[in-house]
């Protein structure tokens, strides 16, 4: 099964690195020096790692054949995968199989997941809401407590307010004072 890893983004200096948003939570190991990477579009052919670091919390990678910044600009927007032998864990998921799934509350449609953050305390669920706002879900079982591939949904029991806290208020009136959130117009005074 192939299971993507990376994103690559924009060059990084003049010898043919690039920054990479790393998808997986082992990168040491998994971009280790020597490693080999299917790649999407698959005409850039697969791509083995030359060179790789850290630049603050940005992972900068050098692939053989790729030793100027055009090369690498060449990369840009590219998605690596690893082919993996090991038998799928039941509470693992991969940015790709959560693409497009529905997120409901109860019976509920409230939106449908567009993407995976992987951070380094807990991953986040993107999802775009019905209004079509991004809201960022905590990728965690209290929140995320079933998630079926198969039937095209994850279900959310979320926090009050997860779906509204970010939400803009309501343009000012013209004296300055914030529009009430219940909908009236305004006290009389």
């Amino acid at each position: 099964m192939q299971v993507q890893v990376a994103r690559i983004g924009k060059p990084h200096g003049i010898k043919g690195e690039v920054t990479v948003l790393v998808l997986t939570d082992a990168p040491d190991s998994r971009f280790a020096v020597g490693s080999e990477f299917v790649v999407e579009p698959a005409s850039l052919g697969t791509l083995t790692v030359k060179s790789s670091r850290w630049n603050k919390d940005i992972l900068l990678l050098g692939f053989e054949g790729t030793t100027t910044r055009n090369d690498a600009e060449l990369l840009r927007g590219a998605t690596m995968f690893f082919e993996s032998e090991d038998d799928e864990d039941d509470d693992a998921w991969y940015e790709h199989e959560l693409l497009g799934l529905e997120v409901r509350v109860g019976a509920e449609k409230v939106g449908k997941v567009t993407g995976l953050r992987t951070l380094a305390v807990q991953d986040l669920l993107i999802v775009e809401d019905n209004e079509g706002d991004e809201v960022l879900v905590p990728f965690v079982d209290e929140i995320v407590p079933e998630v079926n591939i198969e039937g095209g949904y994850v279900l959310l029991t979320p926090p009050a307010g997860l779906f509204t806290v970010n939400k803009e208020i309501s343009a000012s009136d013209e004296s300055g004072e914030a529009a009430d959130l219940n909908g009236s117009e305004g006290s009389p005074e």
